[in-house]
């Protein structure tokens, strides 16, 4: 038996703009955004199960400022500002007593300022620049089942300062991306289950400023400026089971983070990055019986991949590392096989 969530949703500013119809010839779509955001933004969910046949699934999502900007067979030109002021959080607590059914999918996320921009068969030029102040910035999963049981778990909680997402398929990108995080961003994730029949995956995931772009055909030329000014940038994942068959804990922390592709003519990045927050990932993985399982905790200042399937790539990248420093913790425990991974690294 399900009882039904209980959902709050407050202070979320956020904006789709839409843009110029595509027409036989090739329209230039200009688009201005300004969006400022200093109330409390947040999202929480309690859950309580007895008993699911079937399935068990919750999600908690809050975020500070969004927007997006598309064009189909046109040209976009976009001049993009997103500031937030005022806390984001987002949490998802669930209690099963007896089981959570064959399968159980928990999502949290809480993301402070986000934006995506993309064109079809056109030109995107533009500047998006992102500011979030000296708030915080946090996500919380935590499934309580210690005397239940489920087949398959899947189990994601995230938080991101800034994002932005860039696409060009068949077109051509000339953008700049200016990211200032001073939050303090956190994603903490816990689960406790008695006894787990199938695949059990928690993952946890912080990054304070994170660009992802990605072209099919295309030539792009981006240049990306990331500052991580915060104190803290952490992610922790903490798993116990009674009896799990193959189980995977993750922790992931990203001070800044880039991921540029390209499948086309060329693609061309000018990265600076500055990270001067203590970024720490943790993660831990115990139970008293295991058939497989494995913990892993991944802490990076600041990362950039580029790659191109085409003949030109173009890399001009500074990473500066300083302050708080890189810490990576990570914990197992059980009665059958065992396997561990922890990577410190201030470089991509």
């Amino acid at each position: 038996m399900r009882r039904p969530a209980k959902i709050l949703l407050a202070g979320t500013l956020a904006a789709i703009l839409p843009c110029a119809p595509a027409t036989s010839q090739t329209l230039s779509s200009p688009v201005f955004n300004d969006q400022v955001n200093d109330a409390a933004t947040f999202s929480d969910q309690v859950l309580d199960v007895v008993e699911a046949s079937d399935s068990t699934t919750a999600a908690s999502t809050a975020t500070g400022n969004s927007a997006a900007f598309n064009v189909d067979t046109g040209d976009l030109d976009v001049r993009s500002n997103q500031t937030l002021q005022g806390d984001v959080r987002a949490e998802t607590h669930v209690n099963v007593g007896v089981n959570a059914g064959q399968t159980a999918g928990f999502t949290t996320a809480a993301t402070g300022n986000t934006a995506g921009g993309g064109v079809v068969s056109g030109t995107h030029t533009g500047i998006y620049t992102q500011h979030t102040g000296p708030v915080a910035i946090g996500a919380l999963s935590h499934l309580e089942a210690p005397d239940a049981e489920t087949g398959d778990i899947a189990s994601s909680v995230q938080a991101i300062g800034n994002n932005q997402g860039l696409t060009a398929s068949y077109g051509a990108a000339g953008v700049r991306v200016n990211q200032l995080n001073e939050a303090t961003v956190a994603s903490d994730g816990g689960g406790n289950v008695g006894y787990v029949s199938g695949m059990s995956t928690f993952t946890a995931t912080t990054a304070a400023n994170n660009v992802a772009a990605a072209g099919v055909g295309s030539g792009q030329r981006l240049q990306i400026n990331q500052q991580n000014a915060a104190e803290v940038t952490q992610a922790s994942q903490f798993t116990a089971y009674g009896n799990a068959y193959q189980s995977t804990t993750q922790a992931t922390a990203s001070g800044n983070n880039i991921s540029a592709s390209e499948q086309g003519a060329l693609l061309d990045v000018t990265a600076n990055q500055q990270n001067v927050a203590y970024v720490r990932a943790q993660g831990e993985n115990t139970g008293y019986q295991f058939g497989a399982g494995s913990a892993a905790a991944y802490g990076v200042g600041n990362s950039v991949a580029a790659g191109n399937v085409g003949p030109a790539l173009v890399m001009d990248n500074t990473q500066v590392n300083e302050g708080g420093g890189v810490d990576t913790e990570l914990g197992y425990a059980a009665n059958f096989q065992l396997r561990l991974a922890s990577l410190d690294t201030n470089s991509p």
